[in-house]
């Protein structure tokens, strides 16, 4: 695994998101010459499970709406970051209803179980996210059906 890397950065605007830019030499000190991987960043006292990607020629490390609101931070922002590669597994915690739909379906569960980290994380907001019963029952029943026919959110 590669070294920490701490550093003083902006949290600059990308789109709707927040990012923060990292020279080619920080990847490679970090990732062990990959372009992108999970990474766990500290910032604001917040660790962060999030990934490096490479997107439009720069390395970013995207923080979403949601992930700033965790850690507090802000676009345009100055803060201090620590970021060292993330080789432990992903887990999701799946809700019960979604876990129970899945394990009735032995084809999406073993689709489900071989999606990426990121896929399965995806599939569980959209579920927990719904505000009325219906809704959430709605989405477990599509996630069902859009895992088994190889989709992904």
């Amino acid at each position: 695994m590669g070294e920490t890397l701490r550093f003083e950065a902006v949290l600059e605007k990308r789109g709707p998101a927040g990012a923060f830019l990292l020279s080619d030499e920080q990847v490679a000190a970090v990732g062990d010459g990959r372009k992108t991987f999970p990474v766990s960043v500290t910032v604001n006292g917040t660790t962060l499970a999030l990934r490096l990607a490479r997107m439009g020629g720069e390395n970013m490390i995207g923080l979403n709406k949601a992930v700033r609101s965790q850690a507090g931070v802000e676009v345009d922002g100055t803060y201090t970051v620590e970021v060292v590669a993330d080789a432990g597994e992903r887990t999701v915690e799946v809700p019960d209803d979604l876990a129970a739909a899945l394990a009735a379906d032995g084809a999406a569960q073993a689709a489900f179980t071989a999606l990426a980290y990121s896929h399965r994380k995806e599939y569980v907001r959209w579920v927990t996210e719904a505000k009325r019963e219906q809704t959430r029952a709605d989405r477990v029943a599509k996630t069902v059906e859009m895992v088994r026919a190889g989709q992904t959110r």
